[in-house]
């Protein structure tokens, strides 16, 4: 028996009776990468599509009932615009799908009718509202991988993307993740499981897709401003002229605490960010043992192209900070 003979045996009755249905009622299913949907929008819709908040989420199905069933059952309950069926390579469903209304109201009329209806005995499914996912996370990039590469990587093999935001792996060396947007939930479902589904390489290893998970979305989000394309940045902290070194910045420092009696300045800096381009995020903290609260901040720092390490161009605007704190109280004193 070939396959495609094997496939169409699995649940054979139940796929008879879907397509006696369709020709009865003139309904059209369209099959795209592993979901059926009918609608999007359903014939004599006029106008744009519904708001957003008018989908819901039906899971729990048995995996041998079809359209002919679920259409009219979601639909005696308000106007569907579009209902999308996921399904496996034999044809059977996947246990889950989706159904928007023409309304808020209608939405939220199915999962009052539905949630733990019986749709068999035995078999309550599940109704709530969609949560609309639209972003993914694509991580085990090679560090090599540069932006327009993964734009027209995806462009290729997904439709729909909106936009490719690249950020250093903060789990990994040496390797990048990406967070994908796109304009719709169905669009992103649909790339989620072509990217999964297939052997595309971005570097040495396979890439691995999930959607974004919100608290690493807040994280990416506070460090994804690029650094402007000076030297450093940090807040209120000076810039710092390549020309000057630690030790010069050190031994002002030092002199200013030595002529007003106080103790050497101890510098801790941290690196706590790499972004794709190098640039480098520093937390920095400058306190006088026995006197002042510490000076402490954030900046960026450049790739080293002064023969300093990032290290050391931190301390020197922690230094120049701690110099400018100084000055100010010393000479209002």
């Amino acid at each position: 028996m070939d396959e495609k003979t094997w496939k169409n045996k699995i649940n054979e009755a139940n796929k008879m009776a879907l397509l006696a249905w369709e020709k009865e009622t003139g309904i059209e299913l369209v099959q795209i990468n592993g979901q059926r949907r009918y609608g999007g929008p359903p014939p004599g819709w006029v106008g744009g599509p519904p708001p957003a908040g008018t989908e819901v989420y039906i899971a729990r199905l048995p995996q041998d009932i079809y359209e002919d069933t679920l259409l009219p059952l979601f639909g005696s309950v308000g106007q569907l615009y579009e209902f999308r069926l996921m399904m496996t390579f034999s044809g059977m469903n996947r246990g889950f799908a989706y159904a928007r209304y023409a309304s808020r109201q209608d939405a939220r009329s199915a999962i009052a009718t539905f949630h733990r209806f019986q749709l068999r005995r035995g078999c309550a499914i599940v109704v709530c509202w969609s949560t609309q996912k639209r972003e993914l996370l694509v991580s085990g990039l090679g560090a090599s991988v540069s932006q327009r590469e993964l734009e027209a990587t995806l462009q290729r093999v997904t439709e729909g993307i909106c936009s490719v935001t690249l950020h250093a792996s903060p789990s990994q060396k040496q390797a990048k993740l990406a967070v994908l947007k796109y304009r719709s939930h169905q669009a992103a479902a649909l790339a989620k499981k072509t990217l999964m589904e297939g052997t595309l390489r971005l570097g040495k290893a396979k890439m691995m897709v999930e959607w974004l998970n919100p608290q690493l979305k807040q994280k990416l989000q506070l460090c994804e401003e690029e650094p402007p394309s000076s030297w450093v940045q940090g807040g209120e902290s000076p810039a710092v002229p390549p020309p000057l070194s630690l030790q010069n910045v050190l031994d002002c420092l030092n002199m200013l605490c030595w002529k007003h009696h106080l103790r050497t300045p101890l510098i801790r800096t941290k690196c706590v960010q790499v972004n794709p381009n190098g640039w480098q995020r520093f937390w920095y903290q400058v306190a006088i043992p026995g006197s002042h609260v510490p000076v402490s901040g954030f900046m960026w720092i450049s790739p080293d192209r002064q023969g300093q390490s990032e290290h050391e161009k931190a301390k020197v605007v922690a230094a120049l900070h701690l110099l400018q704190v100084l000055a100010e109280s010393l000479g209002a004193s």
